[in-house]
């Protein structure tokens, strides 16, 4: 029994930016929020749980874009995360971390 034709995507690019969301966007998203915990918290207890908790969180975020109406949308709510996140480490390294 064939699939219903409205809910197949017949296009490159919609597909395309879902999976590139999915992969890379939950990638980064994923690094970048345990990074900001590093910097914030016991760096070593942080980067060891990220082994586990890393893949964890990555497989949520993929799971999440392939089920989002838009790829685009999805783009830009894990680019948005990842800068979000990028400060949160500017910030624990400058607070956290004085130069000497």
């Amino acid at each position: 029994m064939p699939a219903n034709s409205k809910y197949l995507n017949p296009s490159f690019w919609p597909r395309f930016t879902k999976i590139t969301a999915a992969i890379l966007g939950g990638y980064f998203v994923s690094v970048t929020f345990h990074l900001a915990l590093a910097s914030w918290f016991s760096r070593a207890d942080v980067l060891i749980t990220m082994a586990f908790t890393g893949f964890i969180l990555w497989v949520a975020l993929m799971v999440i874009a392939f089920l989002a109406k838009s790829g685009w949308k999805i783009w830009g709510i894990y680019i948005l995360l990842t800068l979000l996140f990028c400060l949160f480490i500017y910030l624990g390294q400058t607070y956290n971390h004085p130069a000497k």
